[in-house]
């Protein structure tokens, strides 16, 4: 084992597909070495029978809930399930389509909640994998449980749309899908954001139906460079549902899009507040009402967007032109949060319920304490609006208030990234 290293099909990748295994075993996880861990099986007779129990109490809520058309798959054949995310029952709704227990990839957030924790490891075995960051160990645990058997279930985008585009996908899931050699289950959920959006506390009345759109057979992919794979998988997930028919009625369909939008069209940074089907720009109070087939129509005078994703483009445009240096003195935006530290894959310790958090151009400073992009390892955003920010020995979790936007953090740090690291006409940022 110790000079065991990962494939060569992984060359070329992020050090993610690279790791030599012998440091791999040196980890541990939830206080259990590795190397341990790896004498015991990862597939359990009991993962079964949690599955067969939650099948007859899932199935109707989702279906009541979501009002969601679940497409069953015959196949039984262990497979690689790939799908788009865009709901948070996203994982509930494959399960309903497969009869048998699936495995799926999960961050570093679910894996830090202490008991909780280990009552989910216990009874569905999740493959835990650290967000934004390389996770050696994630890929060595998907080869692991596929070589015992088990089906396992990849979203390639690693987070839910904002803007109901399906967001950027890592070319990396190509040569991890080449060495597992399944067949691949794409499994594509339509309408889940017209019922909830990832900026919303609220469910939608409407449709949307979720199932297997193609199957790709070991042998089809075989001779696929890992680039053309990657477009194959990518094509076949991508949906634009800003653009998509059908309406979703609700009270209050605007409500929490300050979770998403920062930039307004009129004045550019700010802030907004949103209140039943309204969101308003509190500096100069442009104000649209979203509508329930998912267009936007400005109130008192036209809106330069039609829908949600135009505005999250020209949001990105924007962040995309911003000279980060040219707020290094104010700061951009101050909010307070609920600040913890994360103790990766067991539990998070409050610091406090009151945190000052600023954000510069060039830093983001917490109750006073700098940190400079550039030592940072990444900030990324979790479900809703939480935010965690990456340092070299620490990991940090802001949460804030229902109307907190976190995604400004990830956006505006990726803007600096990319102008300091040469890349000033790159327009990833983050998502």
């Amino acid at each position: 084992m110790d000079s065991m290293e990962l494939p060569d099909e992984f060359a070329g990748f992020p050090a993610l597909f690279r790791f030599p295994a012998t440091e791999i075993f040196r980890v541990k996880k939830g206080g259990i070495p590795m190397k341990d861990q790896k004498k015991q099986p990862w597939l359990r007779r009991r993962h079964r029978i949690v599955r067969t129990l939650l099948y007859p109490v899932i199935g109707p809520i989702a279906r009541r809930r979501y009002g969601v058309t679940i497409r069953r798959c015959d196949d039984r054949r262990q497979c690689l399930i790939l799908l788009n995310h865009t709901t948070a029952w996203d994982q509930f709704f494959v399960d309903l389509s497969f009869r048998r227990p699936i495995y799926y990839m999960a961050t570093e957030d679910i894996f830090s909640m202490g008991w909780l924790s280990k009552v989910i490891r216990w009874l569905v075995a999740p493959i835990p994998i650290r967000k934004q960051t390389t996770d050696v160990q994630a890929v060595m645990t998907c080869l692991r449980v596929a070589k015992e058997g088990g089906t396992l279930c990849i979203a390639p985008e690693g987070n839910r749309t904002y803007s109901g585009e399906t967001c950027y996908m890592n070319p990396a899931i190509a040569p991890l899908v080449k060495k597992l050699g399944l067949p691949i289950m794409l499994y594509r959920i339509e309408g889940g954001y017209g019922v909830q959006p990832r900026w919303s506390d609220v469910l939608r009345r409407g449709r949307m139906q979720a199932g297997v759109s193609r199957i790709i057979e070991p042998e089809e992919y075989a001779e696929l460079s890992p680039a053309a794979l990657f477009e194959l998988i990518r094509t076949e997930l991508h949906r634009n549902e800003a653009e998509t028919g059908g309406e979703f009625t609700h009270p209050r369909l605007a409500e929490y899009l300050e979770r998403m939008l920062y930039v307004c069209p009129d004045c550019g940074f700010t802030t907004f507040e949103s209140h039943g089907d309204r969101v308003r720009c509190t500096r100069c109070g442009l104000e649209a009402q979203y509508l329930p087939d998912k267009t936007l129509r400005g109130i008192g005078k036209s809106l330069p967007y039609r829908t949600l994703l135009d505005w999250y483009r020209g949001q990105e445009d924007f962040v995309n032109a911003y000279d980060p240096m040219a707020h290094t003195d104010a700061p951009l935006y101050e909010d307070t949060v609920r600040l913890s530290e994360v103790i990766v894959f067991q539990r998070k310790n409050l610091l406090t319920k009151s945190a000052a958090v600023r954000l510069f151009g060039d830093r983001v400073e917490l109750d006073g304490e700098r940190y400079p992009f550039g030592e940072l390892g990444a900030i990324t955003v979790l479900g809703r609006n939480k935010c965690n920010i990456y340092t070299k020995d620490r990991l940090f979790q802001l949460k804030g208030d229902r109307r907190f936007n976190a995604l400004k953090y990830v956006q505006l740090y990726n803007r600096y990234k990319n102008l300091t690291t040469g890349d000033g006409n790159g327009k990833f940022l983050g998502l």
